[in-house]
């Protein structure tokens, strides 16, 4: 049998998306269900990713995030609230099937300011991410089958996905019973 000595994550956060285009990006899941089996990561709401997966100590809480948040964000709203575009889909190597967002400076900065303040209040509860930012909505990931990203992205690549969207929120979810739910959604 198999033993996992990682810590199980509990946290992550992310920029949760309007229901108009979360019913679209749904759409796009629910193929990659149908015409792949993919079950990884479908329950989860939509969202752009901040902050990725991490074990938050025994010691902090959600609620220590969520103040660090409003202390360390809301007081300057106005900075971190603008409108992001997703256009196309992409992909991160045979793992991952994605809708491409839009890099901006926009985008870095709230996502080093989410960290910052994460980092403030619940020390190396995480790190920030070594890798270039690259803000998503995942489709499907972990379960493609082999070949299926290639020819999913020829099939996606055909539908029109291309929109706008406020970035007005920070969202706090929280594994429960193995999925990932909302915890806080902290307005920005």
């Amino acid at each position: 049998m198999k033993q996992n000595f990682f810590p199980q994550q509990t946290h992550f956060l992310g920029v949760l998306l309007p229901e108009e285009l979360e019913a679209e990006i749904e759409e796009y899941r629910a193929y990659m269900r149908s015409a792949y089996n993919c079950k990884s990561g479908q329950r989860t709401p939509l969202h752009v990713t901040l902050v990725p997966p991490f074990r938050l100590p025994e010691e902090f809480s959600t609620r220590d995030i969520e103040s660090a948040i409003q202390k360390r964000i809301l007081p300057k709203a106005d900075d971190f609230r603008f409108v992001s575009k997703v256009s196309g889909f992409g992909a991160f190597s045979e793992r991952t099937l994605f809708a491409s967002v839009e890099l901006s400076p926009k985008w870095t900065y709230l996502r080093d300011k989410t960290v910052s303040a994460l980092l403030e209040a619940c020390p190396q509860c995480t790190k920030k991410d070594a890798r270039a930012f690259t803000p998503h909505i995942t489709i499907a990931n972990r379960d493609i089958p082999e070949g299926g990203v290639k020819k999913a992205l020829s099939s996606l690549g055909e539908k029109e996905l291309c929109a706008d969207f406020p970035v007005n929120n920070i969202t706090i979810f929280e594994r429960k019973n193995s999925l990932w739910q909302i915890a806080s959604v902290i307005e920005i």
